[in-house]
């Protein structure tokens, strides 16, 4: 596969080129289109997957299967006669299991504009013959945008792993709280009833749907799903609905050539202009039992001529099972909205003051993490001063001016994470520390904590609510990281005698605008009151960012 021009490098140079990454592009054809004459979603989750599926034997050396996928949100659809570009390449390896970034492009060769379409991580796990798991060999990282997503990696797995037992442990309360919304539409007279939008269709699985290993390829199961979770949005709005998004969903089970799949969808809930699509498959042969294979919540919306969301009908949700769903589907808007916005954001993007709940936690502690990993991997960091064997680095970024001072001691990393991360103690080293409070131990990793800092430049003592994120490396290759942002927490507001302060993301002690005149004045000397405090440490990396009026 040829590269881009822009990625040639002058005669005599040598460019990096990752082993693993596979690029695919396809002109949409008419067959490829739906009667809106777009690519059907369909077909672009079956050439995502296989795009990804590549570069995945081409890191482990042998077959792979789709073992998962995270949250995919579309940003814009392809029109016929124009080009799909698909880039695929292995972020990270663990032990028997690794993360494919998948990203997705649409070129019009007419106008020689470029979008971006969507993004998506797969994990993906080998697969013998034999049977067994294969031990993968690590991925070792050689650019910087590589290196920034193999360490983020770990943290979306670590997401990615809880993120099943949160949902259904979130999904539980908050169903209970929105019981009284389900009771109300019995008095819908309107309303549509559910029973009307299920769907129930069966696929036969031939060899052209299987690999070379004859499983059923995930992308061709995701197509299937997404025909009759169409056809069930289509029988409530009575209209061609445009899929906006797929929750992360988990492959449970093989299929193979030979299975007979049963997909069935039916409408959850609609809201005022999207509805929650609930898909299921199944397989079976001959006379066995149904082997449950995957299941996913897909968000279609209707738009009119002017690409404009149109209002949707009320559904009637069915008896016992359709109303845990309805309600279930009202608890997974919020979540969704929250997951959304707090992860694809970017830092500067997200307000500091954002409220801190269950539902939200593990996306605000991956956001915590990222931005911190993303914060210290940038390459134009200005060296500004040097003291003592203690450097100085700014970074200047729209109406952000960040601050990273390093030094090292000789000292074990393990015994200085362990000082750095517990905060109930810093306050008997570190004179930025006035007073701690542990509010909530959200678990082994995350913690809560009330931070009161001295006054600056004879101001009002300052307060800060702040989540702690502490995450020892996965390997030999990862670095120990303390991140720390502001969060509200109702328990907590501003209290009279405090200024309460914001930090958008610290790795060592808090600060607000108002300390900006305090660096300023020996940012080109370090100042001696800095040098002391970085003193106190035994060894570590810290990582400041402030908002400059």
């Amino acid at each position: 596969m040829s590269r881009p021009q822009d990625e040639m490098a002058e005669e005599g140079e040598e460019v990096f080129r990752n082993l693993t990454e596979v690029k695919k592009s396809q002109i949409v054809m008419p067959c490829h289109a739906n009667h809106r004459q777009e690519l059907s979603v369909g077909q672009l989750l079956k050439w995502m997957d296989s795009t990804a599926c590549l570069s995945a034997e081409r890191h482990a050396g042998c077959p792979c299967v789709t073992a998962s996928v995270d949250d995919i949100h579309f940003e814009h659809t392809i029109g016929v006669g124009q080009v799909v570009n698909i880039k695929a390449k292995v972020n990270r390896a663990f032990n028997t299991s690794m993360e494919v970034g998948i990203v997705v492009n649409c070129e019009d060769l007419f106008s020689d504009s470029h979008w971006r379409v969507c993004q998506a991580f797969a994990t993906f796990v080998t697969q013998r013959t034999t049977g067994g798991k294969v031990q993968l060999r690590p991925l070792v990282p050689r650019t910087q945008e590589e290196q920034v997503e193999h360490s983020l990696a770990a943290e979306r797995r670590r997401m990615r792993l809880v993120h099943a037992d949160i949902m259904k442990d979130l999904l539980t309360n908050r169903c209970m709280s929105e019981q009284k919304q389900a009771m109300r539409l019995k008095e819908l007279s309107k309303a549509v009833p559910a029973e009307r939008t299920q769907v129930e269709s069966v696929e036969l699985v031939l060899p052209p749907h299987a690999n070379h290993q004859v499983n059923t390829f995930g992308g061709q199961i995701m197509a299937w799903m997404e025909n009759v979770a169409t056809i069930a949005a289509s029988r409530l709005c009575n209209a061609h609905p445009t899929l906006r998004s797929i929750d992360m969903f988990h492959f449970r089970g093989p299929s193979q050539v030979g299975d007979r799949l049963v997909l069935k969808a039916i409408v959850n809930n609609a809201f005022k202009n999207s509805m929650e699509v609930g898909v299921c498959a199944e397989a079976y042969q001959g006379e066995e039992p149904l082997r449950h294979i995957n299941s996913a919540f897909m968000i279609f919306e209707v738009c009119d001529r002017d690409g404009k969301p149109c209002t949707l009908p009320k559904i009637q949700p069915e008896p016992l099972e359709g109303r845990r769903r309805y309600q279930e589907a009202i608890a997974r808007k919020k979540i969704r909205l929250d997951r959304k916005y707090i992860i694809s954001c970017k830092q500067t993007e997200v307000p500091l003051s954002v409220p801190w709940d269950l539902s939200n936690q593990v996306y605000l502690s991956y956001n915590n993490v990222s931005a911190l990993k993303m914060l210290a991997a940038r390459n134009n960091w200005v060296l500004n001063s040097e003291k003592n064997k203690v450097s100085l680095y700014t970074l200047e970024q729209k109406q952000v001016l960040s601050f990273k001072i390093e030094f090292e001691a000789d000292v074990p990393a393990e015994r200085a994470f362990m000082v750095l991360s517990d905060l109930s103690k810093r306050v008997e080293w570190d004179p930025n520390y006035e007073r701690c409070e542990l509010i909530h131990r959200v678990d082994d990793d995350d913690f809560l904590y009330r931070v009161v800092t001295p006054s600056i430049c004879q101001g009002m003592v300052q307060d800060f609510i702040l989540l702690a994120s502490r995450r020892p490396p996965c390997d030999s290759g990862d670095p120990y990281v303390i991140a720390l942002r502001s969060v509200t927490l109702p328990t907590h507001p501003p209290t009279e005698g405090y200024n309460r302060g914001e930090v958008l993301c610290d790795n060592s002690y808090p600060a607000s605008p108002e300390v900006l005149p305090y660096i300023s004045t020996d940012i080109a000397g370090l100042s001696s009151s800095f040098y002391g405090t970085f003193c106190t440490c035994n060894k570590c990396k810290l990582y400041f960012k402030f908002s400059r009026e």
